[in-house]
């Protein structure tokens, strides 16, 4: 049969034939990266802050510009009071931290490796752990004043229930058929320990961790902002008392840099510490 006459017959019997078009060799627009996304909303938002005391919108009494800010911030710098308040900042989130981790480790493996144990301070826990760190401002001024040992006692409060929670439901994550196996090889207690309840506990761990670094951070500016403690919360509230609003606005700015830094110095150390865990290895692929 010619092409032709196939082609007629095809058309009479409402037949469509279709034609495979090719391929658009154009390249697909690269993804913008996260990291120039994030310097432009920076950018932007500083932008803002320039642009809105110029308009009548904004009181620039109350509200500086970003550049009389960033003038503040740099003056700031060449002033040894405000690397001494950084240091008091940084010397109460990290020690209240450690104190943090390690208790609420050491307690969630104990705690949580005893069934009596876990039952019998669940409720006490669950007590407990809703309780605000703001709310024992009074007693830490009680006991300690305002010096450093108050901050610290805030923050370690804030910080330990997050490390606990994590470790108590890391260790309850345990495998049974692996937990079966190893009372059959009858490893002890010991060995079950570090073989067993300690990796799996790890990576909650490691997440509380970063739980608490922020809100040990936290606790530690409020704490200085409300108790008076020296740091950059009460640098903060000298700023805000004595009218100056640039300088109130760079310490601001310095307590959100410090945020930022710790969470991705935490994220950092939570790769390398799990770089054997399957959920680090699929973030590296």
């Amino acid at each position: 049969m010619s092409p032709k006459r196939s082609d007629r017959l095809n058309a009479m019997s409402g037949k469509r034939t279709h034609s495979h078009q090719p391929r658009s060799n154009r390249p697909r627009p690269r993804p913008v990266p996260p990291l120039l996304l994030g310097a432009a909303g920076v950018a932007a938002a500083l932008l803002a802050g320039q642009v809105l005391p110029l308009t009548p919108l904004v009181n620039p009494r109350y509200f500086p510009t970003t550049s009389a800010v960033l003038a503040a911030l740099a003056d700031d710098l060449a002033r040894a009071e405000f690397w001494r308040a950084l240091a008091d900042t940084m010397t109460a989130w990290a020690a209240g931290l450690a104190i943090a981790v390690a208790a609420g480790a050491a307690l969630g493996i104990l705690i949580g490796s005893l069934p009596p144990v876990r039952a019998a301070t669940a409720s006490t826990i669950e007590f407990l752990r809703p309780i605000p760190s703001v709310a024992l401002v009074p007693l830490a001024v009680l006991l300690f004043g305002t010096r450093l040992p108050s901050t610290l006692l805030l923050v370690v409060y804030a910080a330990f229930w997050q490390v606990l929670v994590q470790v108590l439901a890391g260790v309850r994550d345990v495998d049974p058929v692996a937990a079966d196996t190893a009372k059959s090889l009858r490893l002890t207690k010991w060995q079950r320990l570090a073989h067993l309840a300690w990796p799996t506990a790890l990576p909650y761990l490691m997440t509380g961790v970063r739980l608490a670094a922020t809100v040990a951070l936290v606790l530690a500016v409020t704490a200085e902002l409300v108790i008076g403690s020296p740091g950059l919360g009460h640098e903060i509230a000298v700023a805000q008392t004595s009218g100056a609003a640039e300088r109130m606005y760079a310490l601001i700015l310095v307590a959100g840099a410090l945020g930022v830094a710790v969470n991705l110095g935490v994220r950092a150390l939570e790769r390398e510490v799990l770089a054997w865990h399957p959920s680090v290895r699929g973030e590296a692929r």
